[in-house]
């Protein structure tokens, strides 16, 4: 740790992923406002889109897992299956739904093992109220707090006829977000989509990597590259021209193997940082199906080794846990 510290005197940022989805259903107005108040710096919304165009905070287009939507026998008749990048799934889709719509509509608790009593209480929140709360939240707590959105299948939306890229940019330049040192990243799994948002807005951007597969838009133009492939050095200058940092699956950076053991670091931080890449890993979590054996259940031991090797920020469903390493550490 005292390594690292000669080198970076200013913490990792804490970007809280969902919101504290560790304590709340995700993509809640709930959930974001705990974060806030357990220390994030940014709160991360997932963007969709509903059949009206407006910007709403869910992980998936497909809402069965994270909304009561099954429970209404007034939607009954709008479950279909869809071919979302590249996939068959079944289910319920905001694209099918007006705002007024999802906002008859309850958030529940995605992950079984996690706390259900919040279930039905919480509503959908569209991206314009996640900024309001920010807004208000910063006023009242006399710290700014970034917001961190991403795009959600883009090249989907875009063949439907709802384009993200364009209501996004005009939500955020209409709420001030203009400036490239405005405290908000825009985050993308896709590259075009990244590259597109590049030519709308000097808002900084994050390329995110998956540790399989390839992004859909690549797939799609015929591209063979995978997400490994985006994480040579050669690449990683292509992506330094239109975004300001990376977000890794941290396995990336930290290999484990099938045992559940960490293998040797990667060299993708320093490759990153070497173009000028923030590098912002995804995703920390306390519980202990989510950390490699070598952690012994402590998630405070992960974000230790992950600040050591110099992380310029983490997403995590757990704020707390991360400030509580920053605080000992900074």
């Amino acid at each position: 740790m005292r390594n690292y510290l000669q080198f970076n005197s200013s913490p990792p940022i804490i970007i809280a992923h969902r919101g504290a989805s560790g304590f709340r259903p995700e993509h809640t107005l709930a959930s974001y406002e705990l974060a806030i108040s357990l220390g994030a710096d940014y709160i991360e919304p997932d963007l969709v889109c509903t059949k009206d165009g407006v910007l709403i905070a869910r992980h998936e287009n497909e809402i069965s897992t994270t909304t009561n939507v099954a429970e209404c026998l007034e939607f009954a008749n709008r479950q279909t299956t869809k071919l979302i990048d590249g996939k068959s799934i079944t289910g319920w889709f905001t694209e099918d739904f007006t705002l007024e719509e999802i906002k008859t509509l309850k958030a529940k608790e995605r992950l079984p093992f996690r706390d259900q009593s919040f279930n039905n209480q919480f509503s959908i929140p569209t991206f314009q109220e996640i900024i309001d709360l920010v807004k208000v939240k910063s006023g009242e707590i006399g710290r700014s707090i970034g917001i961190y959105p991403e795009t959600k299948h883009p090249t989907y939306f875009a063949s439907i006829g709802l384009p993200l890229e364009e209501p996004l940019i005009e939500i955020l330049h209409n709420n001030g977000y203009k400036s490239a040192t405005d405290p908000i990243f825009i985050q993308s799994f896709e590259t075009g989509n990244l590259q597109k948002l590049r030519k709308l807005t000097d808002l900084p951007l994050i390329q995110l990597l998956e540790n399989f597969g390839q992004p859909f838009d690549l797939v799609m133009n015929g591209d063979s590259r995978t997400y490994q492939d985006l994480t040579a050095p050669q690449e990683l200058a292509k992506i330094a021209e239109y975004a300001a940092g990376i977000g890794p699956n941290k396995q990336m950076i930290i290999p484990v193997d099938s045992d559940g053991k960490l293998l040797n670091p990667t060299s993708l931080i320093a490759d990153a940082h070497a173009v000028g890449l923030l590098v912002h890993p995804y995703t920390f979590r306390n519980e202990k199906q989510y950390l490699a054996r070598d952690y012994n259940d402590n998630p405070e031991t992960e974000y230790e080794q992950f600040f050591n090797l110099g992380v310029d920020g983490v997403f995590t469903d757990f704020t707390n846990t991360a400030l509580t390493v920053i605080q000992r550490i900074w």
